[in-house]
């Protein structure tokens, strides 16, 4: 392919060639010397104007980008997404929809923003998202852009757009999917932040894939050491997206971008949420829905009372079950490394093991003596623990195999939930003998 090099550097070597041909044709031939200068100047000709106009502006349409999900997490992401939207306006189309679960709620008396005249009874959380751009159920006191647009109707949501971000409790997805087939365009591109995965009868899938296949689409993952309120609040944090097609999708219209690492890294990156971009989906995901089973654990322990070096020996047997479980049933696409190198690995386990609403609330379980559900209800404010779910469906998977002994800790984790075991129980079941590999 021809250089393209501005016109004064192709003078500035031209002369220069030209200089070496005559001290060439002066000790050796000229022909020589003149055939390379002949060619050398064929390959640095100038792109016409009208050429390098239109590889600036080959793009004639802009990504519009869709949020499926609105709780403190879909809030905070909706904010990163409308800030880069707004950021590479030659990329993206600056206005994002917002889908929201609706209903009711009371803007409380002592908010800023209360207008007696308007708020004194309930009113729709869309409206008041958009009134007041404040998620004030899920995310309050968080600004969000002025161009994000909260709406009810999930296919309005999704029309016309060409980026998808999935980011609603896993439980929910498969009425999400059923709503929404025949609605996204076909060669729509999707990202999925749901940590959690999918069990059937068939076996047990990625919700990135579960989401592709019911939708005829592509769907990468983004999964890291994120706690919503500091992501939205802007304190540093990092994560990783996965992002990896293969090339038999419905392509493009020449007129969009190339959805690529590039743009993905456009979507998410900001200077207070580091991102990057690997090619391993299988291990990003596992790794968001894996870790808060983990959290659970940790979380009992630190109801007891046991002690940082109790919640380590966890952690540690923990790491050792989720990248066991990726080589035993995703080997064929999930990379080891990424457990222990990305944010979405050991940096996520980390931060759920100390922060986490599963660790939160598996902690005033043991503490209270009362059930995980209790409290969920009770300090969630409607939203619903990932790692209860997971670690039923993970032992329902692992038992149907006969395997629930390979993965003890998240066994144990399972039993103690279903009461069939309690929490001081966990140094036993996760004890190995000399000989386990």
């Amino acid at each position: 392919m021809p250089l393209t090099l501005p016109p004064s550097s192709i003078a500035t070597a031209a002369r220069s060639l030209t200089a070496a041909a005559a001290s060439t044709a002066a000790n050796s031939t000229t022909a020589t010397a003149a055939r390379r200068l002949s060619l050398i100047k064929r390959n640095l000709t100038p792109v016409p104007v009208a050429a390098a106009a239109k590889m600036t502006a080959a793009y004639t349409r802009k990504h519009r980008v869709t949020v499926i999900g609105s709780g403190n997490w879909g809030s905070a992401i909706s904010k990163i997404v409308a800030e880069n939207t707004k950021a590479h306006p030659t990329i993206f189309e600056p206005e994002i929809f917002m889908w929201v679960f609706e209903e009711n709620y009371q803007l409380p008396s002592d908010h800023p923003k209360y207008d007696a005249s308007k708020h004194s009874s309930p009113q729709k959380l869309t409206t008041l998202i958009n009134d007041l751009h404040e998620n004030v159920k899920y995310l309050p006191s968080i600004t969000l852009p002025s161009n994000v647009v909260a709406t009810p109707d999930i296919k309005a949501a999704v029309r016309d757009a060409t980026i998808l971000v999935f980011n609603v409790p896993h439980q929910f997805m498969g009425n999400i999917c059923k709503q929404l087939e025949g609605a996204v365009l076909p060669y729509a591109r999707a990202v999925s932040c749901i940590k959690g995965v999918e069990v059937s009868a068939d076996g047990i899938s990625l919700f990135s894939d579960y989401i592709g296949k019911r939708l005829g689409i592509y769907c990468g993952a983004l999964s890291g050491a994120n706690i919503a309120n500091e992501v939205a609040a802007e304190k540093f944090s990092e994560t990783t997206v996965a992002y990896d097609p293969p090339g038999h999708l419905t392509p493009l219209p020449e007129e969009l971008p190339p959805v690529d690492h590039s743009v993905m890294k456009h979507l998410f990156h900001r200077p207070y949420f580091h991102v990057r971009v690997v090619n391993d989906v299988a291990g990003v995901s596992l790794g968001g829905a894996l870790k808060n089973v983990i959290a659970l654990a940790a979380g009992f322990v630190d109801g007891l009372g046991w002690g940082d070096n109790a919640k380590a020996a966890v952690m540690r047997v923990g790491l050792m079950e989720m990248q066991k479980f990726g080589r035993m049933f995703f080997q064929e696409t999930c990379r080891a490394g990424t457990f222990t190198e990305e944010s979405c690995g050991v940096a996520d386990l980390i931060t759920s093991c100390n922060g986490g609403r599963n660790h939160r609330c598996a902690m005033l379980s043991v503490r209270e003596g009362k059930s995980i559900e209790e409290i969920e209800a009770r300090v969630l404010n409607g939203q619903k623990l990932q790692g209860t779910s997971t670690a039923r469906e993970v032992n329902q998977f692992l038992a149907q195999r006969g395997l629930e002994k390979e993965f003890p800790l998240m066994t144990g984790v399972y039993l103690i939930l279903s009461g069939q075991a309690k929490v001081e129980d966990l140094p036993k079941m996760i004890e190995r003998e000399e000989n386990d590999k």
